[in-house]
């Protein structure tokens, strides 16, 4: 790829960095954040910022801080902040000694706000926030002014004072930036900087009793940190004035908030389909039960994601594929999976399991005789080696590999029919029992050709299907857990006139209570992957024990989304 074509491919992101270094700017360096609120578990959204943030550094030899937001003890937990750290290191990123705080500069915020209140540029507001919100007004017509806008600055210093040393109630008062209430930048209608919250902080105690809003925290602890590209979701574009309005302010008194300075720049957020990403939303799922916890593989948080068997791997190469928009669009889930499943189909070794068993009888074969197969572990990587299964008189195999009446071009098995059993015989169907209430199929016998076993055949005899199998007498019996899309609608949550509980798809978990599977699985370990051959990929469920073992479905071998590029 020549120079120009690679510079095509450039998303306009990196357009920006790239322009910023070859004007000289921040004497070329590049420091970027991940600035996540730890009141909640991150989600495949994070995820796609978390790849964005530090894949940019990365690719142009700067730094990537982890900065916690925590200006709001109402919501915020230690226990977020541990699983944040988690996902982010699980997904393959380090931000080294670079982790902070916005409570690391609650004293540095604060003497700024003292001085933004000197310099006649802030003011402490008693009314209430419903009526800070009426005085704002529409972007079409101006806000009302404050009757408190116009205090001295002796006053509004001696009532911030105070507001910190905790004399007053929550709701009080606030403390305001004075801006312009005429904008029609809502966000610059002075806006709210401090408000009362007698709340213990996870970090701080009961230290302080005032906190900074997120406004007032985002590009002032950028500018402490030296950040140079500030990265937000495009809900933020709308903040900027506000965020380059008050490094302006500080710069006229602290210059250092300057060099460099902070650069805000917006992206469209991820949105997948068939799922929700407000984390209210995600919330009502797990408190109202709907979920089994933020860690159910049917969520898209990544704490879910990795319980399912999606790899950091296949998820920061989804983050690379969907790119980086300016504007909002939604990315159909399949293609999640796509890039999972392509991934996988790589890395993960091919074993077998039964998911809906009959009784296969060979009868020809010795009784009481095992057999020790050797069976490719995957093909795509031939460095992975090759397993020992053991085979014997009696198998499972699918029930839907059986067919009593088969339509042509069915190449499973059927009465006189042929078919290879994987690294095995070519066996013959010779007869079948089936229940007479039901009409169930519940045993198939068949006989085998000693001149057929895999690697060795000298029958000459050709075959066009191959099934699966596990050996009865050795099999593993095990839980499975199918999982299919957790809403009905693609955009469950676009409908405002509904409940988007109501598109909960009924069908979105099945357990498999009793399946079976090759005994090499007794060895695997939690979050392990494999490849059940033809049913598709699964790993082993961390709540396992030694006498239950539960796999969980983690995307089926079906490509859809290749089918939907093919439409």
């Amino acid at each position: 790829m020549s120079e120009n074509e690679e510079n095509n491919h450039k998303n306009f992101i990196e357009e920006i960095v790239e322009q910023d270094l070859a004007q000289g700017k921040n004497e070329g360096v590049i420091q970027t954040r991940f600035p996540p609120e730890p009141n909640g578990y991150l989600h495949i959204g994070h995820a796609k910022s978390i790849c964005l943030n530090f894949g940019l550094a990365l690719e142009y030899g700067g730094k990537t801080n982890l900065r916690f937001d925590d200006t709001n003890p109402v919501t915020e937990d230690v226990e977020y902040v541990e699983s944040i750290k988690n996902d982010i290191r699980w997904l393959g990123f380090d931000w080294e000694d670079r982790e902070f705080y916005a409570s690391d500069y609650f004293e540095k915020l604060y003497e700024y706000a003292v001085q933004l209140v000197k310099d006649g540029k802030a003011y402490v507001d008693d009314s209430p926030l419903e009526e800070i919100r009426r005085m704002r007004g529409v972007p079409t017509e101006p806000g009302e002014e404050s009757p408190y806008r116009d205090r001295s600055v002796e006053e509004n210093l001696d009532l911030l004072e105070r507001m910190r040393e905790g004399e007053f109630p929550e709701g009080a008062r606030v403390l305001r930036a004075k801006i312009d209430m005429a904008s029609p930048n809502m966000q610059l209608r002075d806006p709210v900087m401090y408000r009362i919250l007698h709340k213990e902080h996870h970090r701080t105690g009961d230290a302080w009793c005032i906190y900074p809003t997120y406004d007032w925290a985002h590009g002032q602890s950028d500018a402490i940190e030296g950040i140079t590209h500030s990265i937000c979701t495009l809900e933020f574009e709308v903040h900027r004035p506000l965020y380059d309005w008050f490094l302006d302010q500080i710069g006229t008194f602290d210059a250092s908030v300057l060099q460099p300075r902070p650069r805000q720049i917006e992206f469209a957020r991820l949105n997948l389909s068939y799922t929700v990403m407000s984390k209210r939303k995600l919330l009502e799922l797990v408190e109202g039960d709907f979920v089994s916890g933020w860690d159910d593989p049917r969520l898209p948080t990544i704490l879910g994601m990795r319980r399912r068997g999606y790899t950091a791997s296949g998820i920061r190469n989804f983050a690379e594929r969907v790119g980086v928009a300016k504007r909002d669009n939604v990315i159909d889930l399949s293609f999640l999976e796509y890039c999972i499943r392509e991934d996988l189909n790589k890395t993960a070794p091919r074993v077998m399991g039964v998911l809906d068993p009959v009784k296969l009888i060979i009868t020809n074969y010795p009784e009481g005789q095992r057999e020790d197969l050797s069976i490719e572990n995957n093909p795509e990587d031939p460095a992975s080696g090759s397993r020992s299964v053991p085979f014997s008189r009696e198998l499972y195999i699918e029930q839907d590999d059986f067919m009593e009446d088969p339509p042509k071009k069915y190449f499973r098995l059927g009465p006189g029919g042929e078919v290879r059993l994987k690294g095995a015989y070519i066996i013959t169907c010779t007869d079948f029992k089936k229940d007479p209430d039901t009409g169930k199929i519940t045993e198939i016998y068949a006989t085998y050709d000693p001149h057929t076993k895999s690697g060795e055949d000298t029958s000459g005899k050709k075959v066009k299907g191959t099934i699966h199998w596990v050996s009865l007498p050795h099999a593993l019996p095990v839980e499975v857990r199918l999982y299919d899309r957790l809403f009905t609608d693609p955009d469950p949550a676009g409908h405002k006139d509904q409940d988007f509980k109501r598109f909960l798809n009924p069908e979105s978990l099945n357990v498999i209570e009793k399946a079976y599977v090759e005994p090499s699985l007794k060895q695997a370990k939690p979050l392990e992957n494999f490849q059940f051959m033809r049913k598709g990929y699964y790993c082993l469920d961390p709540d396992s024990t030694e006498d239950r073992l539960i796999f969980n479905q983690t995307v089926t071998l079906r490509d859809t989304w290749a089918k939907i590029q093919q439409k």
